[in-house]
C-alpha cells in the first residue's frame, strides 16, 4: 500500500496494525436513530481492492434527510450495510486519494476522485472500492467535482430524457436535481420548461435559472395550468423530481398522448398510481437513474454527463445554499429538517 504523507499528516492519526497495515482513524457520521446523528471515530483499514480518500467537501443528499427522519428504506443493492441503525450515513463526497491497495491499479495517491457510493461520506476520510469512486473530468473545480454524483445523476436524467426542440418540458420538484434538469430541458432546446414546487424560493430560483414558467402547487392546479399552456395536448415530457404520491399522479395527468414520463426519485414506500392510463395513451416509460445502471454504464455516462458542467453551461453553485464545516454535522442535518428552502447544503472537514 501507499501512503501520501503530505496529504494525512496534518489530520490524520496512523497506526501500524500487524505488518504493513496502516489504519487511519477519523471522524465519521453515525445516524443512531430518526434525529439522532453525531460524530464517532472510526478505523479504515484499505483492503487490497480499495482506497482512501480524504473528503473535500460532502453533500446532503434528500435521501440523508429522509433517513435522518427515520425512514430507512429496505435493503437495496447500493448499500454496503444493512439499512438500520445504527446506521453509517453519507454517500455524497469527493476528494483525494491517500492511499490504495495493492491490486489497485485504476488510481494512484494524490488522484481526484468522485464518490460513487455509499461508504459513510460525512467524514474527513472515507473508503471505497474501486469501481465505487470516479476519476474527477479534467478541468472541474473540486467544490463541484465533490457534488459530481448528485450532479451526474441530475445532468444523466436531464440529457437523456428524450427532449426535442420545440417540446413543453414540466419538472416535478425544484429540488437540487429538478433545478438541474430544468436547466439541461432549456439548453436542450425546449419551447417551454415549467417547474412546479410548494415553495416559493425554489420556484424563483428556478425562474432566476431559466425556467418559463414556475406554478407553485399549494396555489394552483398543475394539471389545469400545463393544459391551458399546451391547449388541452399536454405537456411532450414530464420529469418527477419530487418523490410523492400527488406528484407522480399529477405527472401521468398531464403528460401528452404517447408523451414521456421520465422518472428521477427515489422512493421507498408504496404508493398508489394511476397506470391505466400509462397504459390506454402509450406513454413512454423513462428511468434515468444513473447510478442504478450498472458500475461499468455508470463509468462511461458520468464523464459526458458532467461536460457540459465543466463548460459552464449549467449553473450548480447558486444551488448550494448552506455551507457548514463538519463539526455543525448536528445543525446541519437541524436546518435540512426545517427548512424546505435549503436545497444542497455542504459539509467541508
Amino acid at each position: 500500500m501507499v501512503l501520501l504523507d503530505d496529504l494525512v499528516k496534518d489530520t490524520m492519526f496512523l497506526t501500524n496494525k500487524g505488518g504493513d497495515k496502516m489504519v487511519i482513524k477519523t471522524r465519521a457520521a453515525l445516524l443512531q436513530g430518526a434525529y439522532n446523528i453525531e460524530l464517532v471515530e472510526k478505523e479504515l483499514v484499505c483492503g487490497e481492492d480499495e482506497v482512501i480518500v480524504k473528503n473535500h467537501l460532502m453533500g446532503i443528499c434528500g435521501s440523508d434527510k429522509s433517513f435522518y427522519r427515520g425512514n430507512l428504506p429496505p435493503k437495496t443493492a447500493e448499500f454496503r450495510q444493512d439499512p438500520k441503525f445504527p446506521f453509517y450515513l453519507g454517500h455524497e463526497s469527493g476528494g483525494t486519494v491517500v492511499e490504495i491497495g495493492s491490486k489497485v491499479r485504476e488510481y494512484k495517491v494524490g488522484d481526484k476522485v468522485i464518490a460513487f457510493g455509499w461508504n459513510n461520506n460525512f467524514g474527513e476520510y472515507f473508503k471505497a472500492n474501486v469501481w465505487e469512486v470516479q476519476p474527477v473530468p479534467e478541468g472541474l473545480d473540486m467544490d463541484i467535482a465533490s457534488l459530481g454524483e448528485p450532479i451526474g445523476c441530475a445532468m444523466y436524467s436531464g440529457l437523456n430524457s428524450g427532449v426535442q426542440l420545440g417540446d413543453t418540458v414540466v419538472v416535478m420538484g425544484g429540488g437540487f436535481a429538478g433545478q438541474v434538469i430544468a436547466q439541461v430541458a432549456k439548453k436542450k432546446g425546449a419551447l417551454n420548461v415549467v417547474v412546479v414546487d410548494v415553495l416559493e424560493g425554489k420556484l424563483a430560483l428556478a425562474k432566476k435559472l431559466g425556467a418559463d414558467l414556475v406554478i407553485n402547487a399549494m396555489k394552483e392546479d398543475p394539471i389545469e395550468v400545463v393544459k391551458e399552456l399546451t391547449k388541452g395536448k399536454g405537456a411532450d415530457v414530464v420529469v418527477e423530481a419530487a418523490g410523492s404520491e400527488q406528484s407522480i399522479n399529477q405527472a401521468t395527468e398531464m403528460v401528452k398522448h404517447n408523451g414521456k414520463f421520465v422518472w428521477y426519485s427515489w422512493m421507498t414506500t408504496p404508493v398508489n398510481l394511476n397506470i391505466s392510463r400509462w397504459h390506454d395513451d402509450g406513454i413512454e416509460f423513462v428511468n434515468t437513474c444513473l447510478v442504478h445502471h450498472t458500475k461499468y454504464e455508470r463509468y462511461v455516462w458520468a464523464f459526458d454527463s458532467l461536460r457540459p458542467v465543466v463548460q459552464g453551461l449549467v449553473d450548480i453553485r447558486s444551488l448550494i445554499t448552506n455551507d457548514f464545516k463538519l463539526d455543525q454535522l448536528k445543525e446541519a442535518f437541524e436546518l435540512v429538517d426545517k427548512d424546505d428552502t435549503a436545497i444542497k447544503v455542504i459539509l467541508r472537514p
